[in-house]
């Protein structure tokens, strides 16, 4: 059975510049001043919705794209790829039986030493500081919202895969990074455990950015000119990650407060962001391509210009840096964290 690689052409959920309600919803305080000096018996619900947790509002602006159907031509593309990606692409893919689950890493209920086990789990825990449980649970945060990242996809410009698969390349080879630090300071703190469950995530998150940098590879010897195009207008667009939305109920500043602590322990840094970019010009081997439109040049000369300015303006940034502030984290029972 031929493999399909179906490009994402999913319908874009549509939000405003802000993405917060209009002024004229329920939620709104001139809604409920309105309806409270209009009709008493609405004045003590009034107060009590002003007192619960304000709703959700994500802290990031999500820009609202436009869908149009792809050009036959970029659909033959895919099509004549299938058979490649078949040879190429499921062999990355694990054997249902060596694919792993939280409890092969957990103590077993139905062993004799679970107790024990438990306790030295517990022990192994209190030795971590709480600054390495932020960026612990802000990446595991990363994983459990992969459901949601479809949001993410369905914001690209109008119906392009290329971009899909470029954001994907870069992203995945991120939070490769991200899960192989956490590993490595865990190991550094003694809990031998956790390393190993970190570096099978990392391991799995490598397997994936294996398999998405083959497929831009390969895009760029069909479609060359096109590529590199959707390679530069995504690095404009600067990527974000996928949990750039993570959210509390509480802090609107929640994903850049962690980033700033995984910043300062060296999990994920703008370093890491530069190093990421240079990595993936040159495995697609950008500087090197030939017969490029206009346009195409342009892209090619900013994407093989870019990592250089990132890293410089990483150094100048890093020089002004001063001492951030500690900020309370509801993940670790609000425990203060140093920025």
């Amino acid at each position: 059975m031929a493999l399909k690689l179906n490009p994402v052409a999913s319908q874009p959920y549509r939000f405003s510049s802000s993405a917060r309600p209009p002024i004229s919803t329920f939620r709104s305080r001139e809604f409920l001043c309105l309806a409270s000096s209009s009709s008493p018996a609405l004045s003590s619900g009034a107060k009590e919705v002003e007192s619960l947790k304000k709703p959700f509002t994500p802290p990031k602006e999500v820009h609202v794209q436009v869908l149009h159907s792809m050009p036959p031509q970029k659909i033959e593309i895919f099509k004549s790829m299938e058979d490649w990606a078949e040879q190429n692409l499921l062999t990355h893919l694990k054997d249902v039986e060596k694919s792993w689950q939280p409890q092969d890493f957990l103590p077993d209920p139905a062993s004799d030493g679970f107790k024990d086990q438990v306790r030295g789990l517990r022990e192994r825990a209190r030795e971590l500081p709480g600054d390495y449980f932020v960026v612990l649970v802000g990446d595991m945060i990363t994983e459990e919202a992969l459901p949601t990242y479809q949001t993410k996809l369905n914001t690209l410009d109008g119906n392009n895969p290329y971009l899909g698969f470029i954001y994907t390349s870069f992203q995945e080879r991120a939070t490769f990074i991200s899960h192989g630090n956490t590993a490595r300071q865990a190991k550094e703190h003694g809990d031998l455990k956790l390393a190993q469950i970190c570096g099978t995530i990392a391991a799995d998150e490598k397997r994936h950015e294996t398999a998405y940098t083959k497929i831009v590879e390969k895009l760029l010897e069909i479609d060359p000119d096109g590529t590199v195009v959707a390679f530069a207008d995504m690095m404009r667009k600067k990527i974000s990650m996928p949990a750039h939305l993570m959210y509390d109920g509480r802090d609107d500043n929640l994903f850049d407060n962690f980033s700033s602590v995984a910043q300062r322990l060296g999990v994920y840094t703008a370093r890491d962001y530069a190093d990421i970019l240079e990595f993936l010009v040159g495995r697609w081997r950008i500087e090197s391509l030939k017969g490029l439109s206009g346009e195409g040049n342009k892209a090619q000369d900013y994407l093989c210009g870019l990592s250089p300015r990132i890293r410089r303006l990483d150094e100048r940034a890093q020089g002004r840096a001063k001492k951030g502030p500690k900020v309370p984290f509801s993940w670790i029972h609000d425990r203060e964290v140093q920025l």
